[in-house]
Formats: structure tokens, C-alpha cells, sequence
């Protein structure tokens, strides 16, 4: 592997079978030489594709040659796309080789390693400055695994459990548009090499302790996790105990992160996949409220219950919040809570009384309103029951409250009675100042924008 800064020199690029030091050059068009002489060309702009270029320190340089990468990357991808039998058995060594010195390197350290925490819908991310490479490198690739003509038999002795460690270690990268065609990518590697699979999982789940238990810190939770639904769908029944340890000892731990907003909907999404295969696994599924969640939580019961059976005793699967009142629009919900309405009225009662009193929200005191009066319907006198327990319970809390204040009452003027009592001198909070406070990165925005997902760049291409 070789960084150019300089083309001009003559230089050796550590590629298969290199017969020695080359300069970048304009090679021809695929069309312009004949069919027996194609698959030398396409291997001399595989080597020549080795070549990397300085994009950070001196993005102006070498920009002749630069293009000329480009431009032979591009050719490579519509070379693939629309030709057959291109892809023979020499051309493996090389297309590995070329995608791994271009993209295995070692990440940039975190932007903002000290300061505030990321936040991914506020902050902007920090973009690969070698991008226009590394985009067409990664389309070649995906191409070259989705093409009729490629034979994972001959593939596996170069894509191997130490290329899938490389490219696991890629996630991490800030730049979403990379982490898009990783997720793409390492889809299609777990599809056709069976082989890899097992050992796929394993780093994965690896990379998930990591975070959880030490770091706190990875920027490719979101993408992983959606590859890990699709591959969740696919596991066959029953499930194995593995399996099962996963949702347990990984997927249920990531809860309790506090960057859980991130990833939560690609999170739910593999919980529920686990439970529409094996409905017992909802027992152990029982999320506590977390303050980072409590919000995040609602939807999710919501999801669980449309795949659940009826059982005898219908549970209580979160706390009740304001997004939850609209349950009882959903019949389905509200005949369960019917047949149990001794155990269910009770848990809810005391939540939506008080909310009917102190809820400053319009809409919510309707809501509140409305099922209070379905509740009084399906059963009045356990209504007037919950009622009577609910105001004797306020009035104990009400004096045990105080008591309280009485007895920090007397604390406080005792500590103020202390000779020795000093002022609390509080420190002024250190300012943090966040990428969102500075002003915004007109180029980041615009390459967010004419970013096209890995999955969409696919299907335009195999539409013409």
C-alpha cells in the first residue's frame, strides 16, 4: 500500500503479481481494444486504482491524476454492470486487493473526543475528504459481488474472516454515506459466503459488548443493527439457544446506553423480529423505564402486542404515558383490557385521574377523558372502587408529605443555626462548546444531500 503525493515519480504499488514500478497513466477504454485484450486492461486498472492520493493536507494536488483514478473507477463499474463473463477467476486477487488498499486504513480520531456529546440530529458529521475515490471504489465492489458471474467458491480465498474484521472496523467511521455502503456490503458478503457467517455474528456481537461495557462510543449501532434484522428474519425456527442469548446478553443491554435514540428504531425493530418467531421470549423482554427512554419505550409495546396470542392473564408491558392514550383507539387493545379490567383498571387508573387534573395539554385532557369514560363503562363499580382507593391514597401521600417538609424543615434551620456554616461556593460549569453552535458547513450539507444510498444506486443502474 502506497500514498502518492507525488505521480510524477516513478513507483511501486504492493498489488498481486506486480511486475514493478509504473506511472498512473490514462489507460484506453474498454472498447477501444479488442475482447481477448480486456482482461489484461481491466487488471492494469485494478493495479493502477491502487495508487492513493493526498486528499487532506493538499486537496489541490495531483488533480490530473486524481481524475484519471476517477475516471477509471467509473469505467470499471459500467464495465461490470453491463458486460457478461468478465469476471474470471484472475480477476478476484485483484478487485479484493484494490478495495482493501483503498479502504482498510485507520480511522481519524473523534472530531470532538472531549467536548459535548454527538448528537447525530443537531451536529454534522465529519466528512471522508477522499470521497470521490472511495465512493466508485465501494460501487465497483458491490457490483463485482452482485454480478451473475461471481462465484463465492473462488471468492472465499480472498474475502476471509481477516477481510471481514477490516471491514467491521469501518463502521465506526463518522461519515454516514461510508457507513451506507458498508451496511450494503457487508449484507451481501453474510448472503453468499455461508461460511463467514457464524463469524460475522460473533464480531458483531463483540463490537455491540464493546460498547456497551467501555466505550459508550461507536458510530455504526444504527447500520449494524439493520443489518442484524434482516439476518434475525431469516433465522429458522425454533430458535437456537445462541439466538436466544443474543437478544438477552446483547440486544436488550443496548437499552441502557445513553446514546439510545440513536439506534432505537433499528433496535425495536430486532426485538420484535425475535418475538413474532417465538412468542416466550416476551417474559424476559421486559424493558424498564429509563430516563433517556421513557418517551422512546411507548411505541414499542404497541408493536409487541400486535404479534402476541391471548393469554389468561393479559400483563402489563410499560408505564403509562401520554403517547399511550392512543391505544384506546385500537379495538384489539381495548377487548383484552375488557377481560381483564380487575387487574389492568387498577395499574391505570391512578395515572389517568391525575393527568385529567393536571395535564396542561387540550387534546391529552380529551383523550384522558375518553377513556376514563370507557373504563366507567365496562365496569362501574370497579370504577367507583378505583376512585374511592385513589382519593384515600392521595390523602396519605399528602401527609406523609408533610412530614417530610417538616422534618427537612427542622435539618435546615438547625444547619443555620451552625457557627460554622459557609456559603456554597458552586463552580461555574465549564462550557462546552458544540459543532452545533458553530456555523454550518455549507459543503457538508450539500454532499449529505446529493448522497445516493448504496441500495437506491443499485436499482437505478439495474433498471436501464
Amino acid at each position: 500500500m502506497l500514498a502518492c503525493t507525488n505521480p510524477a515519480r516513478d513507483m511501486v504499488t504492493d498489488t498481486p503479481g506486480s511486475n514493478g514500478p509504473f506511472q498512473p497513466v490514462a489507460l484506453m477504454h474498454f472498447r477501444d481494444v479488442p475482447l481477448a485484450e480486456q482482461e489484461k486492461l481491466f487488471i492494469q486498472k485494478l493495479r493502477q486504482c491502487c495508487v492513493l492520493f493526498d486528499f487532506v493536507s493538499d486537496p489541490l494536488s495531483d488533480l490530473k491524476w486524481k481524475e484519471v483514478k476517477r475516471s477509471a473507477l467509473s469505467e470499471m463499474v459500467e464495465y461490470i454492470t453491463h458486460n457478461r463473463n468478465v469476471i474470471t477467476e484472475p480477476i478476484y486477487p485483484e478487485v479484493v486487493h484494490m478495495f482493501a488498499v483503498n479502504m482498510f486504513r485507520t480511522l481519524p480520531p473523534s472530531s470532538n473526543p472531549t467536548g459535548a456529546e454527538f448528537d447525530p440530529e443537531e451536529d454534522e458529521p465529519t466528512l471522508e475528504a477522499a470521497w470521490p475515490h472511495l465512493q466508485l471504489v465501494y460501487e465497483l465492489f458491490l457490483r463485482f459481488l452482485e454480478s451473475p458471474d461471481f462465484q463465492p467458491n473462488t471468492a472465499k480465498k480472498y474475502i476471509d474472516q481477516k477481510f471481514v474484521m477490516q471491514l467491521l472496523e469501518l463502521f465506526d467511521s463518522e461519515d454516514p454515506r461510508e457507513r451506507d455502503f458498508l451496511k450494503t456490503t457487508l449484507h451481501r458478503i453474510y448472503g453468499k459466503f455461508l461460511g463467514l457467517r457464524a463469524y460475522i455474528r460473533k464480531q458483531i456481537n463483540n463490537i455491540f459488548y464493546a460498547f456497551i461495557y467501555e466505550t459508550e462510543h461507536h458510530n455504526g449501532i444504527a447500520e449494524l443493527l439493520e443489518i442484524l434484522g434482516s439476518i434475525i428474519n431469516g433465522f429458522a425456527l425454533p430458535l437456537k439457544e445462541e439466538h436466544k442469548i443474543f437478544l438477552l446478553k446483547v440486544l436488550l443491554p443496548l437499552h441502557k446506553v445513553k446514546s439510545l435514540s440513536v439506534y432505537h428504531p433499528q433496535l425495536a425493530y430486532c426485538v420484535v423480529q425475535f418475538l413474532e418467531k417465538d412468542s416466550t421470549l416476551t417474559e424476559p423482554v421486559r424493558l424498564k423505564k429509563a430516563a433517556n427512554a421513557s418517551c422512546l419505550l411507548v411505541p414499542k409495546p404497541s408493536q409487541t402486542i400486535a404479534i402476541l396470542e391471548p393469554t389468561p392473564s393479559f400483563p402489563r408491558l410499560s408505564s403509562v404515558a401520554e403517547r399511550a392514550l392512543y391505544y384506546w383507539n385500537n379495538e384489539y387493545i381495548m377487548s383484552l383490557i375488557s377481560d381483564n379490567a380487575a387487574k389492568i383498571l387498577p395499574i391505570m387508573f391512578p395515572a389517568l385521574y391525575r393527568n385529567s387534573k393536571t395535564h396542561w395539554n387540550k387534546t391529552i385532557h380529551g383523550l384522558i377523558y375518553n377513556a376514563l369514560k370507557l373504563f366507567m363503562e365496562m365496569n362501574q363499580k370497579l370504577f367507583d372502587d378505583c376512585t374511592q382507593q385513589f382519593k384515600a391514597e392521595k390523602s396519605k401521600e399528602k401527609s406523609k408529605w408533610k412530614e417530610r417538609e417538616d422534618a427537612w424543615l427542622k435539618i435546615e434551620n438547625l444547619a443555620k443555626s451552625n457557627p460554622q456554616i459557609t456559603k456554597d461556593h458552586r463552580r461555574e460549569r465549564p462550557l462546552m462548546r458544540r459543532k452545533s453552535e458553530l456555523p454550518k458547513d455549507i459543503c457538508t450539507v450539500t454532499a449529505l444531500e446529493l448522497h445516493r444510498r448504496a441500495e437506491e444506486m443499485i436499482t437505478t443502474h439495474d433498471g436501464h
